[in-house]
């Protein structure tokens, strides 16, 4: 055997890529630790751990299903476990040569649901509208404020330049007016 296909070998499995064969290398390493805590004097224990590592996912390669194979024997030989609470080892993959969709059941319970999405852009786009409201409101009352104010301004620059006008042509009349009336009575008396 060459040294490309000896990397790949990982418990007499011999392995299609490196991250797989890694992957068998990391299962065997929990096997090993998992086999140093074990007590094989307590199967309820043993049963357990193996629920745990089938719920968990922790074995993804054979060399990890030839270790749940072998816990799931050593389970169902004991007298004091039920053969219905064993629960069969999981192959989340299809031997056509495709991977199953859904890659890890467990994970699965942590994506958010899409109903809490739908909520979440419903009440961003309440939010959306309302603020869109006051923003025109607030638009609204600047104009108001600015068509009533008294300084001038773009919006009523011609009609306060208009009333100044107004204002000094009336001061201007009033005042030709008296000059008039003055001038009236300087010549008749």
């Amino acid at each position: 055997m060459n040294s490309d296909t000896s990397s790949l070998s990982v418990g007499g499995y011999l392995f299609y890529t490196e991250k797989d064969a890694q992957l068998a290398r990391a299962e065997l390493k929990k096997i090993e630790y998992l086999e140093a805590r074990i007590d094989y004097s307590a199967p309820e224990s043993i049963h357990y751990i193996y629920d745990q590592t089938i719920r968990e996912r922790l074995f993804r390669t054979p060399v990890g299903w030839k270790y749940l194979e072998r816990l799931h024997d050593f389970l169902l030989s004991q007298p004091d476990i039920a053969p219905e609470s064993v629960i069969d080892i999981p192959l989340y993959l299809a031997f056509d040569g495709e991977v199953r969709e859904q890659v890890n059941p467990a994970r699965e319970r942590v994506v958010p649901s899409k109903k809490r999405d739908r909520d979440k852009e419903k009440e961003r786009f309440l939010l959306s509208v309302v603020l869109n409201v006051l923003l025109a409101a607030a638009i609204v009352c600047m104009f108001v404020i600015s068509f009533v104010s008294e300084n001038p301004n773009i919006i009523n620059y011609e009609r306060a330049i208009a009333g100044k006008y107004a204002a000094w042509e009336q001061e201007l009349t009033e005042r030709e007016q008296i000059i008039r009336e003055k001038e009236l009575e300087l010549k008749i008396n």
